[in-house]
């Protein structure tokens, strides 16, 4: 794993740090190899399920390293895309904890991510406009869904930055925090969802990611093989037992 790119892991959380302080957590090519890997390991590993992305040093990314872009350079992951995530998130959930700065692509990440938490003094935005760019890593595709038409129409033409609390208010972001508090809060929520069936988390998850663009008359049809086999499920009985007995459930994962 690249310096430029830490990743903790513990009691069934992976917290991946985008390490460029320096450079505000610019994107280059060495980042986007580094989530990508993270992520990939996040699936892959039984013992993980959920992960968390953040950023070092009081901002979370401010997007494409523009001087590595200069240089023909560009922060892209075959298969994943921009910064080895916006097109292909994990199949686990992911959850951007949020300090300072979350624009351009650093926006483009979180709107990539399932869950945010964000400190209270955050701003979220697409400022590509302003630098003769668009916004190509899911910005303009995910933000009219994620808050109303007008708003992100207007953000993404104008340029201009979303407070926390207005993204908040729009429910872009999850949960606030004093500054500095973003990651704790993110590792609280993470702690809830690991807590529980990871088979049932990752179908939960399947479902609602990809039931939008299902037909309205196709829907349960769609739905009902992928959740059969939750409900045939070695979890779905230990879940069942655990709450008879009044226990903690012991998961598998199958």
């Amino acid at each position: 794993m690249a310096d430029e790119v830490l990743v903790e892991y513990g009691d069934g959380i992976a917290v991946i740090t985008i390490n460029r302080p320096e450079s505000r957590n610019a994107v280059n090519r060495a980042v986007a190899g580094g989530i990508a890997s993270a992520l990939d390991e996040l699936d892959e590993r039984d013992d993980l399920a959920v992960g968390i992305i953040t950023g070092a040093g009081g901002t979370f990314c401010a997007g494409m390293d523009l001087k590595a872009f200069l240089r023909d350079e560009r922060p892209h992951v075959p298969g994943r895309g921009f910064a080895g995530l916006t097109e292909a998130p994990p199949r686990k959930p992911l959850i951007a904890a949020v300090e300072g700065y979350a624009v351009a692509g650093g926006c483009e990440i979180a709107l990539a991510s399932d869950l945010v938490v964000a400190a209270e003094d955050a701003k979220f935005g697409l400022p590509e406009v302003k630098r003769g760019l668009v916004a190509v890593g899911g910005g303009l595709l995910r933000l009219p869904g994620r808050i109303p038409y007008q708003i992100a129409m207007e953000l993404a033409l104008t340029g201009d930055l979303l407070t926390a609390e207005r993204a908040h208010h729009y429910g872009l972001v999850n949960r606030l925090t004093p500054p500095g508090g973003a990651v704790k809060e993110a590792r609280l929520l993470a702690s809830a969802i690991a807590a529980n069936g990871p088979l049932a988390v990752r179908t939960t998850k399947r479902v609602l990611v990809e039931s939008p663009g299902w037909p309205r008359d196709e829907m349960f049809d769609r739905q009902r093989p992928i959740t059969t086999l939750v409900f045939n499920s070695h979890d779905a009985r230990e879940g069942a037992s655990a709450f008879a007995e009044k226990r903690a459930p012991i998961w598998r994962g199958r």
